[in-house]
C-alpha cells in the first residue's frame, strides 16, 4: 500500500467531528464502541455472546484475545462489525519480531483492527528509535492488509513527558489511533490523559479511551475530552442507559477537535 493510500485509509479516523455528533443517537454511540472481552477465563460461549451483542447493536468492533480471532471473524461475517485483537498484550515487552508475527497471524485469521501495546520499558529508557520502529513495522503490516493499528500507551505508567513522546512517535509511525490503556495495569483512562493525547496528535489520528469506561456518563466525559473510540465491556449497559435517558449528554467541552 502506498503512503497516499495509507493516508486515505486513515482519514475517517482523523476528521474533525463535533462532539455532539458522536452522541446524537444510540447508533452513533454504538459506533464509538469496541465491544471488548479480554478476560483470560472467557469461554467460547462468552465470545459468541459478545459477538451476538455486537451484531445486534452495531458496535464498531469486537476486541478479543488472539486465540479467538478466527471465531469472531466468522461470527461477525457480513455484519459490518470489525474484528479487533490485541498484540503484545498486556505488557508490551515482547520482541518486536514476535509482535509482527502475532499481527500477521491475526490478520490472516480475519482481524481488521490491531491494538498493540508499545514497548513501555524501552520508551521509559529513552530508546525512542526502537519504539518508533516497532510502531512503524506494525503499522506497515496492518496497512498492507487494509487494517488499522491502535497503539496502547498504558498511560498510568508514564509521565506527562513520556505520554507526549509516545503520541508523537505514533504519529511519525503512521499509526491510526493512540489508546490509553490495556485495562490490566494500575488504572485506566482519564479525561486528562485523553485531552493530552488529543492535543498532541491533533486531528491527524484517532484517540481511544479504554480501561474503566463503564457508564454513559464516563463515555460522555471521554468523548468530551477528545476520544473518538471507546474500549469497554459495558457497551450494552451504556446503550441501555442512553435509552433510559438516565444521563445528560452535555460534555464539558463541546468544541470540535
Amino acid at each position: 500500500m502506498s503512503n497516499e493510500d495509507a493516508l486515505h485509509k486513515r482519514l475517517p479516523y482523523a476528521q474533525e467531528v463535533p462532539v455532539e455528533q458522536y452522541l446524537a443517537s444510540s447508533s452513533a454511540i454504538a459506533a464509538l464502541i469496541d465491544h471488548t472481552l479480554l478476560k483470560p477465563e472467557a469461554k467460547k460461549a462468552d465470545i459468541e455472546a459478545v459477538c451476538g451483542q455486537a451484531r445486534e447493536h452495531k458496535f464498531a468492533s469486537v476486541c478479543v484475545n488472539p486465540y479467538w480471532v478466527s471465531l469472531v471473524a466468522a461470527e461477525l461475517g457480513g455484519s459490518g462489525v470489525k474484528t479487533c485483537t490485541v498484540i503484545g498484550f498486556p505488557l508490551g515487552a515482547n520482541e518486536a519480531e514476535i509482535k509482527v508475527a502475532e499481527a500477521k497471524m491475526a490478520l490472516a485469521q480475519g482481524a481488521t483492527e490491531l491494538d498493540m501495546v508499545m514497548n513501555i520499558g524501552a520508551l521509559r529508557s529513552g530508546e525512542l528509535d526502537a519504539v518508533e520502529k516497532e510502531m512503524t513495522d506494525l503499522a506497515d503490516v496492518a496497512h498492507d492488509s487494509g487494517a488499522i493499528l491502535k497503539v496502547i500507551l498504558e498511560t498510568c505508567l508514564l509521565s506527562q513527558e513520556e505520554k507526549v513522546a509516545a503520541c508523537k512517535l505514533a504519529v511519525q509511525a503512521r499509526a491510526d489511533f493512540v489508546k490509553t490503556s490495556t485495562g490490566f495495569s494500575t488504572s485506566g483512562a482519564t479525561e486528562a490523559d485523553v485531552a493530552l493525547m488529543r492535543r498532541t496528535v491533533g486531528t491527524e489520528m484517532g484517540v481511544k479511551a479504554s480501561g474503566g469506561v463503564r457508564s454513559l456518563e464516563a463515555l460522555v466525559r471521554m468523548v468530551g475530552a477528545g476520544a473518538n473510540r471507546i474500549g469497554t465491556s459495558s457497551g450494552v449497559q451504556i446503550l441501555a442507559e442512553y435509552a433510559a435517558g438516565t444521563a445528560a449528554l452535555q460534555p464539558a467541552a463541546t468544541d470540535s477537535y
